[in-house]
């Protein structure tokens, strides 16, 4: 299908603010693929708060060098991109479960932050535990210096308590 100067001039211009939208950016190779194969995994990106679109390779080019990131080749062939627009980790696990449940889909490379990826490293943000976990770790690693702190220094306290309880139900000498 034919774009007219005006129209793609509009997809460039749609490009861009997708890519300036967003914290990630991931691109995936695909090969015959069916309309229910796309939907369902356009539907679990939305379900982590990103979106999937079908992109001409060399408008996209385009937007890449307008958006100032480096072009690293990702856009030939077909190509299925990926815009995160709350958490990459989440897509990018997506897009790598796609590509192992079949040949349809494989992981070319993206952005994150503006820098560029390659499919490896798309494939260890993916690796990485979800967000709440990683969350919960890192509080967990602050804490545990301070609540060691605090037993620390309670624990001449509760010595001189403890000295104290038996010294007290020690029974009283008798007199004799």
């Amino acid at each position: 299908m034919a774009f007219t100067k005006k129209e793609k001039l509009n997809l460039v211009a749609e490009y861009e603010n997708w890519l300036k939208g967003c914290q990630a950016v991931f691109v995936v190779a695909y090969d015959k693929m069916t309309m229910k194969t796309i939907s369902a995994l356009r539907n679990d990106a939305r379900q982590t708060g990103s979106e999937l679109h079908v992109v001409k390779n060399t408008l996209m080019d385009i937007a890449i060098k307008n958006a100032g990131l480096e072009n690293k080749g990702f856009f030939d062939g077909s190509s299925l991109v990926g815009f995160a627009h709350q958490d990459a980790a989440a897509l990018a696990k997506a897009l790598q479960k796609a590509s192992k449940t079949g040949e349809v889909f494989k992981i070319k490379g993206g952005y994150l932050d503006g820098k560029a990826l390659g499919a490896a490293q798309v494939v260890a943000l993916a690796d990485l535990p979800p967000m709440p976990l990683m969350r919960a770790i890192l509080l967990g690693m602050l804490s545990t210096p301070a609540s060691k702190l605090v037993r620390t220094l309670a624990e001449p306290a509760r010595q001189m308590a403890a000295v104290l309880k038996a010294h007290s139900e020690k029974p009283a000498p008798v007199a004799g």
